[in-house]
This record gives structure tokens, sequence and C-alpha cells, in this order.
């Protein structure tokens, strides 16, 4: 049996120990016999999974652990719904008139564009909520390391509604600005201890399809991931619809009842985050065992501490979780650059955080100005059409989430860039030569159709990606702060978005769309020699990967594996190196 160098890992007893694994499960004698037996050949990232999944009992996704596990999720999404709400919101009831006279802003002037004073208040606005995140993931990371994930979610929680009660009863900026300021600072820490949660209590065959598996469980793998953007996309399809019946009501009702349904899913998070099991890596962590290796039994290897599924992570916990690393100290964030190992997962981290902000979605803060650019002059179909292009959102990032697993984190990542350039290069055509009188109707159409496929496609690769990339790329000591400067990188990338937004379509109008097309070119360079596959390993396996001299290439290798029906069980034999 040989090893590919990708597949090293840098402790050799960890080493002998998975070749033990894998030779225990495979004949010692006559194994030219054994693969004549007819094996079933797969091409897989991680043979020592391969093995485990295949001799061990077959998570269900219809059992009543698969079942409580979904259930004990869902309240982890209502933050991810909390967030969708927060992402829409603001964009929607920039476009009320009702809020901009409430609150003595200047509207689209007759070019358009944005008013100078609009834009200089737009700006404070955003960046007061993204000052608030920028704020909060000081703490972030810390209050998720020390307290829990499961901690962590309640705090975040708890401001975010205090921040939405300040915001919805707002009566000057004052007010405005001193609840958004809060709400964000709530929200940066509610999404770095939510996806850390979410990652870290599901089970790997549901983060990462093994090739091969039966189409149910095809579909199961995509399935908590497809939930996360689901109700992130809830969120953002309830503001988006509600704003469409509240804008025709001519009082602060108008804006004020979107803006108070964000106390909602925020304070389910709050109440219920109590009755969650916490993640089994942080218990491991703080030194308690047993209620680690229940819970990881429970809910990845159907009640049996001695399925090899459960064997085999609890190994990778205790190799890659140390009781003494900087996650137990809340000021020390050195492990994400001290080696070269972690600064190539904090660049992967910070690639994502920055890109996922930079590829065009900053226009979405301003849709309806864009809409408005493409000749749409009426508030109310201003508001459909951003209702519409919220659906279309959706479906593009439910796309992405049945695809991830099978054409894989980095792929989508890439075509999806590189369509998101294409299309906003259409866009800026379209509202170029036909947008600015409205003369030709049929023209305009056009643009505002791309503008609609822009999110299709740009959800379809982002959405899922920015959900799971990052949370997978971090290992377990420095996930929680990884996540608080993921968050940090989103909001500042946010905050360039937002201030120059208002200014570049001010000044410059539909050539603003230009430069993000430029820069989504620029993007599909770095990514397609840089980013590494994430799909496929256990979270503890990507060490390897990240280890290599070469890690895109050794994130691409597979290796080709048998898989024996015996009396016994499978059996798993390492045939080398695939293509």
């Amino acid at each position: 049996m040989t090893t590919p160098a990708s597949e090293k890992s840098t402790n050799p007893g960890a080493q002998d120990e998975k070749n033990e694994m894998t030779q225990r499960s495979s004949p010692t004698s006559e194994p030219e016999k054994t693969i004549g037996d007819n094996p079933k050949i797969l091409e897989v990232l991680n043979a020592d999974f391969a093995l485990a999944l295949s001799t061990g009992p077959q998570l269900r996704a219809t059992s009543l652990a698969s079942i409580q596990l979904f259930m004990i999720l869902l309240v982890a999404f209502m933050g991810s719904l909390s967030n969708g709400f927060d992402g829409s919101v603001m964009s929607a009831v920039n476009g009320m008139h009702q809020y901009l006279d409430y609150f003595g802003i200047d509207g689209l002037d007759s070019g358009g564009g944005v008013g100078t004073v609009t834009a200089i208040i737009f700006g404070i606005k955003y960046n007061l909520s993204i000052l608030g995140s920028l704020a909060g993931v000081v703490i972030a990371g810390p209050v998720a390391d020390h307290f829990g994930r499961r901690r962590g979610m309640f705090l975040g929680s708890v401001i975010i509604v205090v921040g939405a009660i300040v915001v919805t009863v707002a009566k000057n900026t004052h007010y405005l600005l001193g609840g958004r300021f809060v709400l964000g600072f709530g929200v940066a820490i509610t999404t770095t201890a939510a996806p850390a949660y979410v990652v870290e209590m599901s089970p790997p065959q549901w983060r990462g399809r093994l090739t091969g598996l039966p189409p149910f469980e095809s579909l199961a793998t995509s399935y908590l991931c497809a939930l996360f953007i689901a109700f992130y996309y809830s969120g953002s399809i309830l503001c988006t619809g509600i704003t469409i019946a509240t804008g025709r009501i001519e009082s602060s009702v108008s804006w004020r009842a979107p803006l108070a349904i964000q106390i909602a899913p925020a304070g389910i998070l709050a109440i219920f985050s109590w009755f969650l099991p916490e993640s089994p890596r942080w218990l491991l962590s703080v030194g308690q065992k047993d209620e680690a290796r229940k819970i990881l039994a429970k809910y990845h290897g159907n009640g049996d501490e001695n399925a090899p599924l459960v064997l085999l992570e609890w190994k990778e916990f205790e190799e890659a979780i140390r009781l003494d690393a900087s996650d137990k100290r809340w000021w020390d964030y050195s492990e994400l650059v001290n080696t070269r190992n972690a600064r190539y997962r904090t660049f992967m981290m910070l690639l994502m955080g920055f890109f996922g902000q930079w590829s065009g979605n900053g226009l979405g803060y301003f849709l309806t100005i864009l809409f408005n650019n493409a000749g749409v002059q009426s508030q109310d179909k201003r508001l459909t059409l951003n209702f519409a292009n919220t659906i279309i959102s959706a479906g593009g990032a439910l796309v992405g989430t049945s695809l991830t697993d099978k054409v894989g984190r980095r792929t989508m990542w890439f075509w999806g860039t590189l369509a998101s350039a294409a299309t906003l290069a259409i866009v800026t055509g379209c509202t170029a030569k036909f947008g600015s009188n409205g003369a030709n109707p049929t023209g305009a159409n056009a643009a505002i159709a791309f503008i609609f496929i822009f999110g299709f496609v740009y959800s379809l690769a982002y959405t899922p990606l920015q959900a799971l990339y990052p949370a997978e790329c971090l290992d377990y000591n420095t996930r929680a702060k990884g996540m608080a400067v993921y968050a940090f990188a989103v909001n500042c990338a946010s905050f360039v978005n937002t201030y120059a937004g208002p200014i570049g379509l001010k000044n410059i109008q539909w050539r603003y769309y230009i430069v993000y097309v430029v820069w989504d070119l620029f993007e599909c360079m770095v990514i397609w020699f840089c980013a590494v596959e994430t799909k496929g390993r256990t979270l503890e396996e990507l060490d390897e990967i990240f280890e290599d001299r070469h890690p895109v290439r050794a994130s691409l290798a597979k290796r080709k594996v048998a898989i024996v029906e015996k009396a016994d069980g499978a059996v798993v034999l390492d045939v080398g190196l695939g293509v």
C-alpha cells in the first residue's frame, strides 16, 4: 500500500495509527484474490474516512438522532435568519420615501444618482453598523472560546434584540445610528459562534459527500448547508416581501414594521440556545471528555461510542485539540499566523471574507438605486423588483448548495466569480445604452434581467461557501477567533462598499459597475492559483493539506480505493493515487 506525499501526517504516531487502522480492514495475505472479488473502485480524498463510513453503521437522515440534530441546528439557524434579515432590511427601507422624509435624507436626484448629503448619511449609517461589528469581533472569538459556542449565540442574539428595538422605535438619527451600532455588535458575535457550532456539530459526511453514496444520502449531505442558506434567505425574503406591503403605508409604520421583525429570530435563538448540547470539540477542549464523547456518539455514531466514524473523529480531536492552546487565552491570536500552515489557512479565510464582499454584491446595498438607473421610477415597482431579486438569489443559493459537494468548493468559487464578472459587464452595457432616459423600455428590462441573473450566479457560488469555507479552513484551536477575524474582514470590505458605493453611483453612475467587473477577473486569477479544495475530508484531516508544500495540488489529489463486501462487513483497500 502506497501513501502519497499529500496524505502524510506531520505526526508520525498519528500516521502509524492510520496505517494500522487501514491494515486491520485489509487482508494481509493473498491480496490478488481479494482484488479479484470484483471490488467497487472509488476515487476518494480521504481513505480513512471512506473506511469509517463503509465499515460502520450508516447515519440516516430519518433516524431519531438525526431528527433531533436537525431540530438542534434549527435553533442555530435563527442566527442565519436574523443575519439575512439584517442584510436586506436597510436596502429595502432606503427605497422608501417615508423613511427618507422622516429622517430628512435627500432622495434620489434627478440624474438617477444619490445626492451628496445622502451619500454621506448613507455612509455614516451603514458604517455605524459596520463599526459595531468591528467592535464586536474583538470579543466574539474569546466569548465563543471561553464560554462556549452555545453561550456565544445567546449573548449575540440578546444584543441583536436590544439593537433592533432601539432602531424600531427611533425618533431621530441618533437613535437610528446607536441602534445600528448595537445591532452590528451583536451580529458579529452571533456570526462567529453560530457557524462554528453548526460545522462542529454536523457529521462529516453531511459536510463533504463521499463519491458513490446512494442518492438519498447525497441529498442528506447538503441538507444542513441548504437549511443554513434557506434560513438566511428566509429572512431576506421575509424582509423584502413585507416592505412591498408596508411601503404603501404613508406613515413611519412603513419602515418600522420591517425593522421590528428582526427581533423574532434573535429572540428565539436567545431563549432556546440554553437547551442545546454544547459542541463536542469545545467540551473536549475544556476537559469534559465524557460528555463530549456521549454527544459525538449520539449524533455521529447512532449512539455507539465505538462506531468507526466516532473512533476516527475522536482520535483526530485528541490530536488536534490542545488544552493549552491559544483559544484559552482571550488575547492571543498568534496561532493564526505563527506557522506556514496557519498562515495559509488564514489567507484562505481572508480571501473569502474580502472576495465575498467585493465581487459585486456590494451593489445590493443600493439595489433600488440600480433599478432607478435602469429606468424604474416607481417606488412600488422598485420594492417589488427588490423582492423578486431576493427570490431569484435564494434559488441560486439552493442550487449552489446542491452542487457544492459534487462540483467542489474551489471549482464553484472560480466559475461563479467569472460568471459574476460576465453578468455585471452585460448590466453595465445595457444600463449605459438604454437605462438613462427610459427611451428604450426593452433595453432597460434587459439590464434589470441581468441584475437578477447576477444575483443568481453570485448566490450560487458565494452564499454556500461563505457559510462553510472559512470554518472548514480553520482548525479547532483557531476557529472561533479566526471566524471573528473573518467577520472583521467582511466588515472592512463592507465599509468600503457602503462608503464608496453612494459616491461612485453619484459621480460616475453605471460606470461604477466596471470596477467590480475588473476586480472579479482579478479574483478569478487568485482563486485559480491559491484556493484549496476542502470537500471530502474531516475538519482535522485538512491539516495534512495545509502542511503540504503545495496545498492546492495536495487538495486536488485523489486516492483510488477498492471497497469489497465481505461477510463481516466492507473492506477498504488503498490502491494508490487517482488522476
